[in-house]
């Protein structure tokens, strides 16, 4: 299974209300992916709202997710959580559910040292029954993963992989080689406007959130770059491009991204576009600007577009 290769798409948290899953839209999101031929699905990160969701309604969504994705692709399971016994029960939920490896941040409120990360991912990967990520996310977590910790993290036994999140392609390099020397080692890029960049250096794939919208063109994109099919990417890429400027910035808050892909996604008439706290879902107008954006894309046609 390792290196992890390809689009994994993160995936939203479709809610009913503040703490309650729609389970209906979830299914339908899933789907979607991998009938779009996606590689794997990563739940509960910063897309799908984790840190935001009750212990609880993690547990059911790590549930409903396994259940549903029923072996036909890796499941990536986000435990990022601020105690580690917390992180580390809902490993052991993902575990008794089917996931294939968890992912975690590490610690995000305390401003742990280089040295404090590396104690606490070792503790956690020595604990956790699954394969475990490291997820390199400051500009949410405020704490920060160094190359040579990266690299001294790759040499515990049942750490595999890193996601990186933090678009410095300088940094996102020095990952890249640690694989000369453990080949094995799965360097992921987050940022999807990176994508094709990352990918055509070395990278083994990336966590796009616009997969959830439109899984087929992330797939494609990625495929080029493997191939070298430099004209395709540099197509492909631009209509991500064109995605990302015109779908993540309709919202003024930090969060516009997530508002923008959730709103996105109920005109398709998947989800409702509702966030979970302290996050706030855009107001009509603004869905009204993303479902322009949409038509404008091409995503919808004007019977097709419904309001949220």
């Amino acid at each position: 299974m390792f290196p992890l290769k390809g689009i994994i798409p993160p995936i939203v948290t479709p809610l009913e209300d503040d703490d309650a899953l729609d389970h209906g839209a979830l299914e339908r999101i899933l789907n979607r992916c991998l009938d779009a031929g996606v590689h794997g699905v990563f739940i509960l990160g910063t897309t799908g709202e984790g840190p935001a969701l009750s212990q609880r309604l993690r547990r059911e969504v790590v549930e409903a997710a396994t259940r549903i994705v029923n072996r036909r692709a890796p499941v990536l399971v986000g435990v990022t959580d601020t105690s580690l016994a917390d992180s580390l029960a809902l490993a052991a939920v993902a575990a008794g559910s089917g996931a294939d490896a968890v992912v975690t941040a590490g610690p995000c409120y305390f401003p742990a040292s280089q040295s404090e990360l590396l104690r606490y991912m070792e503790q956690f990967a020595r604990a956790s029954a699954l394969p475990t990520f490291v997820y390199n996310m400051p500009s949410h977590t405020k704490v920060s993963f160094e190359a040579a910790t990266v690299r001294r993290l790759a040499q515990i036994p049942g750490i595999v992989g890193v996601k990186d999140s933090s678009a410095q392609m300088l940094f996102f390099q020095q990952l890249l080689a640690i694989t000369e020397e453990r080949p094995d080692f799965t360097v992921l890029m987050g940022p999807e406007e990176l994508l094709a960049e990352s990918v055509l250096l070395g990278g083994h794939g990336g966590v796009c959130g616009g997969a959830n919208l439109i899984p087929e063109l992330y797939v494609a994109l990625y495929e080029a770059a493997v191939t070298g099919d430099l004209r395709q990417v540099m197509k492909l890429q631009q209509r991500v491009q064109r995605l990302s400027s015109r779908l993540y910035t309709v919202g003024d808050a930090p969060s516009a991204y997530l508002a923008g892909l959730k709103a996105a996604l109920a005109c398709l008439g998947l989800g409702n576009g509702r966030l979970a706290p302290p996050t706030q879902s855009l107001l009509p107008d603004r869905q009204a600007v993303v479902e322009q954006h949409l038509l404008d894309l091409g995503l919808i046609g004007p019977r097709r577009a419904v309001h949220a």
